[in-house]
């Protein structure tokens, strides 16, 4: 070797394609968890179903409710559902939490189409539902593809009837566009303008029943099925959380099958990452924590989002069972917010800065701050935290990069990092890289998906 190389070697960054630096015991541990991470999404296609699940996992190994007033000690596994939407879920550790918590922090929300809360309608003899957008969606792709309806339906007698509808076999649902040969208008609009909200309708019926010459036939069809299925009548979606999420089961992509391609890797990709982790360690020194909360994709707001005084609620709980200030614990905490960020594309070079974008197969993907354009909606770590987690993630052997989500001007995002730093927990983010993020089908690498996992357990029992 030349001194000049030496020296380079030396001095210069050398990052390499993960599948250059992992082991064989690591490749085989990598499909067994992508495996139990697909079976995740597939169980799990609404914020709902993902915390059942998630529950469902955290009891199988051990976890039981959280009963405020218990007593708790080292090793002590437990868990709260908030409102069956988000789910918080601890470790406890030898130390005090005076000492801090190790937390990751996901949301296992996901962008989707919501039904209107008087959706259903008949129009020249087909019947649809009415929809509204949730998240930041691209509206052309949810067009001409096979939807679900899923969700829970609640009654003013207090039950609440979980729905599943285009499952297996089951027919499915789909929303209209326009033939080509009568679409020279609509394609000369700009595409985010191409497909109007209110024309995401989606098409649920045309077989009319009862005489010709009555109205809203077919309607009446639909919510005959409707009532027969689970007892309601139209009124009762007023109270109901209906959503159209994509007919697809994740799958493999890729002749090496190296590539995971799946509805709501964003988040769902992290949670199960810091889910796994967390179920996957015994006695931290350190009190460990994993948060999936809802409603990140509308800004972390509502009784279930990463705004909510439910985390709080939660940490002053664990913390009053040691005779611990929640406030202390916090100053002394760090928080992994576990959030996807944007793959470079090839395809689309001319909207990210390649020095500074995650790649496919270079492992999680940390990012210092997000926002947009200055830094906005971003806590923006300092240099001493993002020391910290390079140290702990190297000393794990877990394959990671820096990344930033774009060019500075082409666009941003944000995570629920800012609102963790609003509560005085040290946070920086980081998660898989995802193509085609927020579209009804994204892609993700399985070696992203273990190191982000490898992660999440390094950071609990650093």
């Amino acid at each position: 070797m030349s001194e000049l190389k030496e020296r380079k070697e030396k001095l210069f960054s050398t990052m390499k394609n993960g599948y250059d630096r992992i082991g064989e015991v690591d490749l085989a541990a990598m499909e067994g968890y992508c495996r139990l991470y697909r079976d995740y999404l597939d169980h799990g296609k609404t914020e709902r179903e993902c915390a059942l699940y998630s529950v469902q996992l955290a009891e199988a190994q051990g976890f039981v409710p959280y009963r405020r007033g218990m007593k708790l000690c080292p090793g002590d596994k437990v868990y709260v559902s908030n409102r069956g939407k988000s789910v918080m879920l601890a470790v406890i550790g030898s130390k005090s939490l005076a000492e801090g918590a190790y937390i990751t922090a996901a949301h296992i929300d996901a962008p989707r189409l919501d039904l209107k809360p008087t959706p259903l309608y008949e129009e020249s003899e087909m019947a649809y539902f009415k929809t509204h957008y949730y998240g930041g969606i691209r509206k052309y792709q949810w067009v001409t593809i096979p939807l679900e309806l899923r969700g829970a339906i609640a009654l003013k007698d207090g039950r609440v009837i979980p729905v599943a509808l285009g499952e297996g076999d089951e027919p499915k649902f789909i929303i209209n566009d326009l033939l080509p040969h009568l679409g020279g208008e609509q394609g000369k609009r700009p595409l985010n303008e191409a497909i109007p909200a209110e024309t995401l309708n989606i098409l649920v019926g045309s077989c009319p029943v009862g005489e010709s010459g009555e109205s809203d036939r077919v309607k009446l069809h639909v919510m005959e099925k409707l009532h027969e299925k689970y007892g309601i009548v139209e009124d009762d979606f007023i109270s109901a959380e209906l959503e159209a999420v994509p007919a697809a089961m994740s799958c493999d992509i890729g002749f090496d099958a190296s590539l995971i391609a799946a509805y709501g890797h964003d988040d769902r990709v992290c949670g199960y990452a810091g889910l796994k982790a967390l179920l996957d360690i015994e006695a931290p020194a350190h009190t460990a924590v994993c948060v999936l909360a809802d409603k990140e994709e509308i800004g972390s707001m509502g009784v279930t989002g990463m705004q909510s005084a439910a985390f709080d609620t939660f940490m002053h709980d664990l913390c009053d069972s040691q005779g611990v200030l929640l406030r202390e614990c916090f100053e002394n905490s760090f928080c992994l917010s576990a959030d996807v960020t944007a793959a470079y594309d090839p395809n689309f070079a001319e909207v990210y800065e390649k020095r500074n974008s995650a790649r496919i197969n270079y492992g999680l993907g940390l990012s210092k701050y997000t926002g947009a354009r200055g830094k906005s909606g971003s806590s923006d770590a300092t240099a001493e935290t993002v020391a910290f987690v390079r140290r702990v993630l190297d000393d794990a052997d877990v394959i990671w990069q820096m990344a930033e989500l774009g060019k500075t001007d082409a666009g941003g995002g944000g995570t629920v990092a800012q609102f963790m730093a609003n509560r005085n927990i040290t946070t920086l983010d980081g998660g898989v890289p995802v193509l085609s993020m927020h579209a009804p089908v994204e892609t993700v690498s399985k070696l992203d998906c273990y190191m982000t996992y490898k992660a999440c357990k390094a950071i609990y029992e650093a």
